[in-house]
């Protein structure tokens, strides 16, 4: 179908939303969608459950990750002639100064290249008030994807699976219901790859309750032997509002990299000194996504790269059922805050 006109834009920029769970439960609004090819502005209101640190007073940058993703694909679906579904293939923040907790974020997102595989975007971060954006992003996209799961045979001989960060499908079959056997089948992947089972390891909440409302949210646990933390994994529970499109059905790819982000931060705490009340803080984050999400439980493993006396270098490598077949990794640069001496 032809996607580009003045007045069918918007209203599909109202149902990509409308379809997309996640972006229903945090009450995103698309705007000036339509009015320039290939332009998007979504905002995100404030809630307390974005907050990253309560001590601090930032909002998470995992926050702003979802709102990028979810504003460039916007974008994308603005810059088409004919509307095809798409997915992110990989995504970049730099986190230009710290965002605050309870207030809400734009995203103003321009594909400013449409090729015949691939969509490429940047995009701006801002918060009400000022005219500095607290982060960038830039993304590519992938077209033509798949809108439904593949069989196994066919997932096995593809090169590459990109993860679907949002469904670029018609408004019909973008409200589709989440299919109740996919639902179903989180209880059988969480028991696969449930990376807690073994014995000597501890599952504890990821963050003390209330430090990080954001990683209570997404219901973060911890699972490491008592006397290694550098060895702990992290695990995101399956919630159906994380579904970033109800077709596949898929997590949302924001949520996935915010998790991922999530985890590189609390590595550091975990295996640097720092004091309670300290805290690191993103300087800039990327992702490739190699698989889609599936609707269960999701794990997280880091490594630290290289820490000096301000920065850390973070690896982080997101699955699901089997540890070898990664569905993100991503590399992140955390700001340790500074010590006095």
């Amino acid at each position: 179908m032809s996607l580009f006109n003045a007045d069918t834009v918007p209203a599909w920029a109202n149902a990509f939303l409308q379809g997309i769970p996640y972006a229903r439960e945090s009450g995103m609004t698309a705007r000036d969608v339509g009015v320039q090819r290939g332009h998007a502005t979504v905002d995100m209101p404030a809630r307390d459950a974005w907050t990253g640190d309560t001590v601090t007073q930032q909002l998470h940058p995992g926050c702003a990750t979802v709102l990028a993703d979810t504003a460039c694909g916007l974008a994308v679906g603005a810059a088409l002639d004919t509307l095809v579904p798409f997915a992110t293939l990989d995504l970049r923040m730099d986190y230009l100064r710290p965002a605050r907790a309870g207030i809400g974020l734009s995203c103003q997102a321009h594909c400013h290249r449409v090729s015949r595989n691939v969509a490429f975007v940047r995009g701006e971060i801002y918060q009400p008030g000022t005219d500095e954006p607290v982060a960038m992003v830039s993304a590519t996209f992938m077209l033509g994807t798949a809108n439904q799961r593949r069989t196994a045979k066919a997932a096995s001989s593809a090169a590459t699976s990109a993860s679907t960060s949002a469904p670029a499908t018609a408004p019909a079959a973008a409200s589709a219901p989440i299919p109740q056997s996919a639902l179903a089948a989180a209880t059988t992947a969480a028991a696969i790859s449930d990376a807690c089972a073994a014995p000597g390891l501890v599952r504890i909440p990821a963050s003390p309750a209330g430090r990080s409302p954001y990683a209570d949210f997404l219901a973060l646990e911890r699972c490491a032997p008592p006397d290694d933390p550098a060895a702990g994994v992290f695990r995101m529970p399956f919630k159906p509002e994380l579904i970033g499109n109800p077709v596949l059905p898929a997590l949302h790819g924001g949520v996935v990299a915010g998790f991922a982000e999530t985890a590189a931060l609390l590595h550091v705490i975990y295996t640097s000194d720092l004091a309670p009340e300290d805290a690191p803080r993103g300087v800039d984050f990327s992702l490739d996504y190699l698989r889609p999400a599936r609707p269960v439980d999701t794990w997280a493993r880091c490594t630290t790269v290289r820490q000096g006396a301000r920065v850390a270098l973070v690896h982080v490598q997101v699955w699901q059922e089997d540890p070898s077949r990664p569905i993100v990794t991503a590399r992140s640069h955390c700001l340790l805050p500074a010590r006095e001496g």
